[in-house]
């Protein structure tokens, strides 16, 4: 659209170039908060959706704001209450950084927005427990990305798990091994610092395959973890953690991650089940996706099948799998199909696939392994939110 002289509206806090609000449509609006490099992905998969568009965004650099909005056609906010009520925003989509994912939420949400957020939901429990408290209380829908749970591969195994092909699941095992150079941590203030990240290896890059193994696996009954940075000294944050995981069903799992495999391994999480069969998927392979930075270099494959009779489908999955990937925009096509989900979930009044709930796991899991390397000892669940100031162990 063209961009009319920047105007103020009734509340002097909102920065804003758009025509007056009018009536919601048949299109859902959706609001993106925070223009870093991840929330290009987001502007493109909403694009892509036939019933959605790209109402507004807000950042907490204004000038940032300004130049994603003037690149995607929208209006730009300096308050984020404003850009909800003025552009009718059905949907938030909080793409700041970990640490900050709360105050921008909470506002949207209490503006009536439904609240989709980046991983991970939060850096810390406590304000994960505020923002489904809040989303709670507002009457409004939260979840998290993780849009790994659509690929093929993955869907695959939890399809196998829910059918009882490897009985009940009893050992489940995340691999993660990456890499991030220094040019990785340099392109942005934020990254490698407790107090702007959040954490590391555990807080970004793994979530993804913590979710994953939460899906599959179930409940956590205790951990017992250790964190390190082995080969990052100027960064401040963990690059490698591992841990022992004991679930409520009765299983066992064991989880490695790190960034500290020069270019990147894979990312691999397996199933093994009590009839002996297994299932799993590497989700990555080779270096390691970086939103804005790089692409995915392979497609997502099941990498372990033994359910009896269908060993010999991993080849002709993998297969058909490859050609999909290469048919689409792999970092776009499964943003979209989550918000899809969400969107899905909107217009027929039910829960997302990924929950704020389930959010809240995976903050919990790795706030279990900081705490545990800072006691040096298992830690039982359920976690409940700290009111000490060492972040959880983060902090020596």
């Amino acid at each position: 659209m063209k961009h009319e002289p920047e105007t103020r509206n009734p509340c002097p806090n909102a920065l804003v170039r758009r025509a007056e609000p009018g009536t919601r449509n048949s299109l859902l609006n959706i609001a993106i908060l925070g223009c870093g490099k991840v929330a290009h992905l987001h502007a493109k998969a909403i694009q892509n959706l036939p019933n959605a568009r790209l109402a507004g965004v807000w950042s907490r650099s204004a000038k940032s704001a300004e130049t994603f909005a003037t690149q995607y056609d929208v209006p730009y906010y300096s308050d984020v209450e404003d850009l909800i009520i003025n552009e009718n925003i059905d949907l938030a989509v909080v793409c700041t950084p970990h640490p900050f994912h709360r105050e921008p939420a909470e506002k949207a949400a209490l503006a009536g927005a439904n609240i989709l957020v980046e991983k991970p939901l939060a850096s810390t429990l406590e304000d994960a427990d505020s923002m489904i408290e809040t989303c709670r209380k507002a009457g409004v829908k939260l979840g998290v990305i993780s849009q790994r749970r659509w690929y093929a591969p993955v869907k695959r195994v939890k399809a196998a798990i829910e059918a009882g092909k490897i009985g009940k699941p009893v050992f489940g095992t995340i691999n993660m091994l990456g890499w991030r150079d220094r040019n990785y941590y340099d392109a942005d203030e934020w990254r490698g610092t407790w107090k702007m990240e959040g954490g590391g290896v555990l807080v970004n890059q793994a979530p993804h395959q913590l979710d994953i193994l939460l899906w599959f696996m179930g409940e956590i009954d205790e951990v017992y973890g250790l964190w390190k940075n082995l080969n990052h000294p100027y960064i401040e944050v963990e690059d490698t953690a591992v841990a022992i995981v004991k679930f409520k069903n009765g299983g066992i799992g064991n989880i490695i991650v790190s960034n500290s495999q020069k270019p990147g391994i894979y990312g691999k999480v397996h199933v093994h089940g009590e009839n002996g069969a297994s299932v799993g998927v590497q989700t990555d392979g080779g270096a390691m996706f970086i939103a804005g930075m790089s692409g995915i270099l392979e497609p997502p494959v099941n990498d372990l099948w033994s359910v009896p009779g269908e060993e010999k489908l991993l080849e002709k999955w993998k297969a058909e799998d490859a050609a999909h990937f290469s048919s689409i925009d792999p970092m776009v096509f499964y943003m979209e199909r989550q918000i899809e989900d969400f969107l899905d979930a909107l217009e027929n009044n039910r829960e997302p696939l990924v929950t704020g709930e389930d959010g809240r796991r995976t903050v919990e899991l790795f706030t279990g392994i900081y705490r545990s390397t800072r006691d040096n000892k298992p830690v039982k669940f359920p976690l409940q939110p700290e009111n000490g100031n060492d972040m959880d162990g983060r902090l020596k």
